[in-house]
């Protein structure tokens, strides 16, 4: 596909006429120095490809954590580590309602099913002044 001049320099024009932002940190030497150090790791020459990369990595996460999900890394052998990240939890759902396995037996379960199964008792005295206060 070939762009005529005209197209080309209209493209041009309209990528100039867009202004992009300034982004300035002040970074303690230890920060300074990861970023540095992960800029290397990753091959990444310039501090806009970085905090592109980073930024992108970071909406992936906090777009995950609102959908309720957790962020688990897996090792080749099946170990699982998952992400705590306070700052994710901001846009976590509120209620999670926890999961929890009672191995009951059957005696037990037959209790409970007998205890639910007796009609309700009257409040006490007790009860009922605790609830008042």
């Amino acid at each position: 596909m070939h762009l005529t001049e005209s197209k080309r320099s209209q493209r041009a024009s309209t990528a100039k006429s867009v202004p992009k932002s300034k982004f300035q940190a002040d970074l303690a030497p230890a920060e300074d120095s990861m970023v540095r150090a992960l800029k290397a790791e990753l091959q990444l020459t310039s501090n806009s490809d970085f905090l592109s990369d980073a930024l992108t990595l970071f909406r992936w996460a906090v777009s995950e954590r609102r959908r309720g999900h957790r962020i688990i890394s897996e090792s080749v052998t099946g170990d699982r580590h998952i992400l705590v990240f306070p700052r994710l939890e901001r846009v976590a759902p509120s209620l999670e309602v926890p999961r929890v396995d009672i191995p009951w037996t059957e005696v037990e379960l037959d209790s409970l099913a007998t205890l639910l199964s007796a009609p309700a008792a009257e409040p006490t005295e007790a009860l009922i002044r605790a609830m008042r206060r």
